[in-house]
């Protein structure tokens, strides 16, 4: 396997944080009989893996001013991510599912009630940060890296069919709804693609995410979160 370069690093090491905090998250009592409250650390998500993605934004060339989309790819973004929404919820059949989430996130007070703060910091994180650390992972650096170990000056347009599907298959094992992550794993890849931007990719997973925390919250379906 060859030595990851350093934007390799800078693409897979909030991703690797990411992943850590939340098995950290899940092995933390429901119970609270460890005097911490699990849920709350979601937000250190915010704190590390939103300080790396900050620290190291100048070495996001596929995320700087000049690759911004157009209005017509950003509004294609927007009608992908409202579309693998929608595709979210429905596939959802116990067929459709591999084991259950890691650690699953219950905004509810001991009361019952909504809890606020925890929802804002879940939805922060949901849809404004992981959209952003997951596509410079699954999409810019995978994706491409699978095309050519050499990935940083390749163009997304140039990317193969094996390369979308294997990264895809990951992404796939990484999601409890293994068909809907499928599904989303396809959209934004063929749109990055398609259209050559990142952006167009972040945009649609963060839409997709908004939408779904959104739903969740008025919804109660807390089992998609």
């Amino acid at each position: 396997m060859p030595q990851l370069s350093r934007a390799a690093v800078r693409r897979v090491a909030p991703f690797v944080a990411f992943m850590l905090l939340l098995a950290l998250r899940g092995m933390v009592p429901a119970d609270g009989h460890w005097g911490v409250d699990g849920r709350w650390l979601y937000a250190l998500n915010l704190l590390v893996v939103g300080g790396l993605l900050l620290a190291w934004r100048r070495e996001y060339g596929e995320l700087a001013r000049q690759t911004l989309p157009t209005w017509r790819e950003a509004a294609l973004s927007v009608g992908v991510g409202v579309a693998v929404f929608v595709a979210w919820i429905h596939l959802d059949a116990p067929w459709m599912q591999i084991g259950q989430p890691t650690a699953a996130f219950v905004p509810l007070t001991h009361a019952g009630a909504l809890d606020w703060p925890l929802i804002v910091v879940r939805w922060l994180g949901a849809a404004l940060l992981v959209p952003v650390m997951e596509e410079l992972f699954w999409r810019s650096f995978l994706m491409r890296w699978l095309q050519q170990p050499v990935f940083e000056g390749l163009d997304p347009r140039a990317t193969g069919a094996r390369a979308v599907l294997l990264s895809t298959f990951v992404f796939m094992l990484a999601h409890p709804l293994w068909l809907a992550a499928i599904v989303a794993g396809l959209a934004y890849a063929l749109l990055y693609r398609a259209t050559g931007r990142l952006w167009t990719a972040v945009i649609a997973h963060a839409v997709t995410n908004g939408a779904l925390g959104i739903w969740v919250v008025a919804s109660g379906q807390w089992q998609f979160w």
